[in-house]
């Protein structure tokens, strides 16, 4: 049997909002300068402690998460000893200040509603499917502690007196990042979060993303399978290691041509794995960035002529739609009581819309 903690805590970011992770994917240090690290625990060993382990050592006093994401924290230079990074192996010793330091404030607020408009396209009383806009943050975070989809949800839900917006065993079940439109599914009682977040688990959930991607496909479907984690050389990025490596965790991405724009091609994505930044990362890895992804090199022109008119053309093309163009279409999973399939459908976000028309237009006149 797997419970909810424990499907909290081994869903990738991408999939659940993590209570060792209290920010969004978009949060970002300050310009011109180092990450500043921000304490979030702190403990102190007794003058009884013997020699152990960090990472054990902080097993046993840090709920609600798990010692592979300890040791990746000290990996990171996020767990200290006595002021200084310390490695997983580290031995506390009596009188030790161990702290678990992280590059955003802590938490600290509570979740309020606010009357934000929200676009449903599926309630009842155990759940609720949420089509949402683009640009809009879906978790309080760092820089975003008002204006997102949870504080909208609280508003919607504020008279139903078994949700409660600062409870984490209801809410959201996964998420997508701040500049993606699509669906989102939302759980209104534990019961419900518990059955959907094992479907997210086990990859049983059905999704489909439709993306504007850079460059032409020999092909008209493929699979791209490699490990997806941190970039070494930039945090904010993910990257795509050795499938069987040690570095990242698996993943897997198929995909298939839907329509061909000569330096770009709108491609139809369908997650076996959802990873942080999944599609994006395995997109940039093959060669295909999404068109105007800017965190993954899509804003610039990677395919096509070097006339004025062409780079106006594209100029125009990111000023219409100036976000990744990724839009999460289709979601389907196994209703948490009644066990019926359900499977949803979103119409394209209008500004990624317009983009595809904008090229099918160049291409077929």
């Amino acid at each position: 049997m797997v419970n909810q903690d424990e499907l909290w805590n081994e869903i990738d970011d991408s999939e659940l909002i993590d209570p060792f992770s209290e920010t969004s994917d978009d949060a970002s240090p300050e310009e011109g300068g180092e990450t500043e690290l921000y304490e979030h625990r702190r403990v102190v060993a007794d003058s009884g402690q013997n020699p152990v382990r960090v990472d054990k050592f902080l097993m046993d006093h840090l709920r609600d998460t798990s010692r592979n994401r300890i040791q990746k924290a000290a990996e990171a230079g996020y767990i200290q000893a006595n002021g200084k990074p310390v490695k997983s192996n580290y031995k506390v010793k009596a009188g030790d200040i161990i702290t678990l330091m992280l590059d955003r404030p802590k938490r600290d607020w509570e979740i309020i509603p606010e009357e934000i408009p929200l676009d449903i396209v599926y309630e009842d009383d155990q759940l609720l499917l949420i089509n949402k806009p683009a640009g809009m943050v879906v978790h309080p975070g760092c820089g975003n502690f008002s204006g997102t989809l949870v504080n909208a949800l609280a508003w919607h839900l504020k008279d139903d007196p078994r949700y409660d917006p600062n409870d984490p065993e209801v809410g959201l079940v996964h998420r997508i990042d701040k500049d993606t439109s699509g669906l989102l599914v939302v759980a209104k009682t534990p019961e419900a979060k518990t059955s959907l977040c094992k479907q997210f688990f086990y990859h049983t959930t059905r999704r489909l993303y439709n993306a504007l991607v850079w460059g032409p496909f020999p092909q008209d479907e493929g699979t791209i399978i490699g490990n997806i984690g941190r970039d070494p050389k930039d945090r904010l990025s993910m990257a795509v290691f050795p499938e069987g490596s040690e570095v990242g965790k698996h993943a897997v991405t198929h995909w298939r041509v839907l329509e061909r724009f000569g330096p770009v091609t709108l491609v139809e994505c369908r997650l076996e794995t959802g990873r942080t930044h999944q599609i994006r990362a395995h997109m940039k890895h093959t060669g295909h960035p999404l068109f105007a992804d800017e965190r993954y090199g899509g804003d610039q022109i990677l395919r096509g002529e070097q006339t004025a008119s062409y780079k106006a053309f594209i100029r125009n093309c990111m000023e219409l739609c100036p976000r990744q163009a990724l839009h999460a279409k289709t979601l389907g999973f196994t209703h948490p009581t009644t066990g019926k399939e359900m499977d949803f459908q979103s119409e394209i976000a209008s500004d990624m819309q317009a983009l595809i028309e904008k090229w099918r237009k160049k291409v077929n006149g």
